[in-house]
């Protein structure tokens, strides 16, 4: 089982606050101007990048499975630098770069879920995640043309979702966490 991403609930937490305030400062400014919404989805893919890859490196430590985790934060690595290293980088391309970032992140999502659904009950919020990111990558490819400020609502849809999404799913580890240190014998100090 994947025991770091367990007991490394806290961290879906801070993914998923991030997403959400991603996702409410997209909607407190609707009329974000496309270079906006290029910095604010590079910044959003470059960090949430960074953790996976952290936790993939913590996955290899632990001699768990890492792989998915690191082709997640590569992807969102690559998607942050092309966005950053073109700022000028037009609409439609900018549609096509989110729309792939969301299908691999969101089919990764999906194959994590079932994997973990032998170990844990709650899998379902993660491949709900996954869910979420292939619909919001497929309608993206499917609407490229639909304007900026639809896009940037779309994308705010898309965090906030999934950002309650990451946060449900960590909250719910964190309860595992607690129930599995307190059914364990070895949590309890023995005299």
């Amino acid at each position: 089982m994947n025991l770091l991403l367990v007991h490394s609930w806290w961290s879906l937490v801070i993914r998923g606050l991030l997403a959400i305030l991603v996702g409410i400062l997209t909607f407190a400014w609707p009329g974000i101007t496309l270079a906006a919404l290029v910095l604010l989805f590079g910044a959003y893919a470059l960090i949430d990048g960074v953790v996976s890859i952290v936790g993939a490196w913590r996955a290899a430590e632990a001699r768990e499975r890492w792989g998915s985790l690191l082709i997640e934060g590569i992807a969102g690595i690559t998607a942050a630098i092309v966005t950053i290293v073109w700022p000028a980088i037009t609409a439609l391309a900018l549609v096509y770069i989110i729309a792939a970032w969301a299908i691999v992140t969101g089919a990764l999502e999906i194959t994590a879920a079932v994997r973990l659904r032998k170990y844990i009950s709650g899998e379902w919020l993660l491949a709900l995640m996954g869910v979420c990111s292939v619909l919001f990558g497929a309608l993206l490819v499917i609407f490229p043309l639909v304007g900026a400020i639809t896009i940037a609502l779309w994308f705010g849809v898309y965090c906030f979702v999934f950002g309650c999404l990451l946060v449900a799913l960590g909250m719910r580890l964190r309860s595992f966490v607690r129930t599995f240190n307190m059914r364990s014998p070895m949590s309890a100090p023995s005299r």
